[in-house]
């Protein structure tokens, strides 16, 4: 369903930062390779935070995949696509969808779902421009917000670290996926940016600083299932909340929840 307002029952109001609980406020989860698992742990990641209280906006710069679309029902329109093309003088609340998580916080997720023809226009540098004049917009709005980026090769991934004040690195935990990260930091690095936290998914290497096992729900209308599946894979979500945004998750620890045990990871 779409959320025609913002958590104010404003449309695209401003939060001030009196309203906010601290932390990183745009988070962007580079792939290094497709395939790696970025769109799950965003949502996974996003939930978590929903969990400790934010309300979480989540933007889907992986046009050619489209894979937050995935995961939500309804109708999607206008999408994120068009909202840097030919909706651009569309307010944000429009391409709102609110993510069925429940949550004491709330998770409202911006998709792409586009015809071929207007994801190529999204990809344009003028779009690019807007797409991160979209993403600084929205940080005023949300308590956090976190990119579902694919390996920084185009316009709109680079308009996603370009705004980020945090940026994480997904990879598979092989050695292809080490390898990987190593050039993505290239990548970042060429564009003026760099890697803050590296995620190894369904196995682990060295360099990575959390290890996100695989989860028991595949089901994507089931997803995220860190609320509900617990245990360690809930656990490491946790820990990618807290390195994909610095977020001071204290409070939750003390209820026992989710979130239990992983102040120590918030540095």
């Amino acid at each position: 369903m779409h959320d025609a307002g913002s958590a104010d029952g404003t449309d695209d109001g401003d939060r001030t930062d009196s309203d906010r609980t601290g932390g990183a406020n745009i988070g962007a989860l580079v792939g290094a390779v497709g395939g790696a698992g970025t769109t799950r742990c965003t949502l996974e990641a996003a939930a978590a935070l929903a969990a400790d209280g934010a309300d979480v906006g989540v933007f889907d710069a992986a046009y050619a995949t489209q894979g937050l679309a995935d995961h939500l029902d309804g109708r999607i329109e206008p999408d994120l696509t068009a909202l840097v093309t030919d909706a651009a003088d569309a307010p944000l609340s429009d391409a709102l969808t609110t993510l069925d998580c429940e949550a004491p916080g709330r998770v409202s997720v911006c998709p792409a779902f586009a015809p071929l023809e207007r994801f190529a226009r999204a990809k344009a540098p003028d779009a690019a421009r807007r797409f991160e004049a979209r993403l600084n917009r929205a940080s005023e709005r949300f308590d956090h917000v976190l990119v579902d980026v694919p390996p920084v090769a185009a316009n709109q991934a680079i308009a996603a670290v370009n705004a980020a004040d945090r940026v994480v690195v997904v990879a598979p935990g092989t050695t292809r996926g080490a390898d990987a990260v190593q050039r993505t930091r290239t990548r970042l690095e060429h564009v003026g940016s760099g890697a803050d936290f590296v995620v190894a998914t369904r196995g682990a290497f060295e360099a990575a600083d959390c290890e996100v096992p695989a989860s028991e729900v595949t089901d994507p209308a089931s997803v995220p299932s860190c609320l509900d599946e617990g245990g360690p894979f809930a656990e490491s979500v946790a820990r990618l909340a807290a390195g994909a945004t610095g977020r001071d998750v204290s409070e939750a620890a003390g209820s026992g929840g989710l979130l239990s045990g992983v102040e120590r990871y918030v540095k």
